[in-house]
């Protein structure tokens, strides 16, 4: 299987209204610091590389990037782990996205031989790996359906709130799910999807990393 690029990743998410955050791939530190006034700082990046899954194994990230001087060093500083890690890796850029904060969900589809595509919910970020809370359900997935599994993971307590903290929107991880399941559906040629993290808070729910397999 092959990774799908971030352009056409990005071109999938906006064919099927799945909100991602603001996000322009760069090719010189010029361009990134074009994009970085647009966003506003502060600003994350990320190296782009259909060679690369994981992309903090390589050094190719760098949060909280809060001027120009710290950008021009932060590219640089990606580059060269990059090649010093991965050498022979295609680099197509380097991604500047808006930095958002929130809680972390991961929604995922696989193509199961038997059941075709299936659908995963779960805490994001590490606890995807770490904790394994996570629920399946055989698409095509619904409102009502996607709603249960947010509900199912054992971790819905800290999206509801936990002691005093404010509650995510729920209904917005949902319509995350039912677009996913959806496009699913239409895109038969993309055999695996990992959204993750998917970035939530009180108000709304964004995608800040988004890989496709074919």
């Amino acid at each position: 299987m092959n990774l799908l690029n971030f352009n056409k990743t990005k071109k999938l998410l906006l064919k099927y209204k799945i909100p991602f955050c603001e996000s322009y791939l760069a090719a010189s530190k010029k361009e990134a610091l074009k994009f970085a006034k647009k966003i506003g700082y502060p600003v994350v990046l990320k190296i782009s590389s259909p060679d690369i899954l994981h992309k903090t194994d390589v050094g190719g990230i760098k949060i909280g990037i809060k001027s120009e001087n710290e950008l021009k060093r932060a590219f640089s500083e990606i580059l060269t782990n990059v090649k010093k890690k991965k050498p022979q890796a295609k680099i197509e850029g380097i991604l500047v996205q808006e930095q958002v904060s929130g809680k972390e969900v991961v929604v995922g589809m696989k193509r199961d031989l038997t059941f075709g595509p299936v659908l995963m919910f779960g805490l994001g970020g590490i606890f995807v790996e770490v904790l394994k809370d996570v629920v399946f359900r055989v698409i095509p997935v619904g409102k009502g359906e996607g709603l249960k599994m947010i509900k199912e993971i054992k971790g819905f307590e800290v999206l509801r709130g936990f002691r005093g903290e404010k509650p995510v929107n729920i209904g917005e991880i949902t319509e995350i799910i039912i677009k996913l399941s959806k496009l699913s559906l239409e895109e038969g040629s993309i055999k695996e999807i990992d959204l993750n993290p998917i970035i939530v808070d009180e108000k709304r729910a964004l995608v800040v990393h988004a890989r496709f397999l074919i």
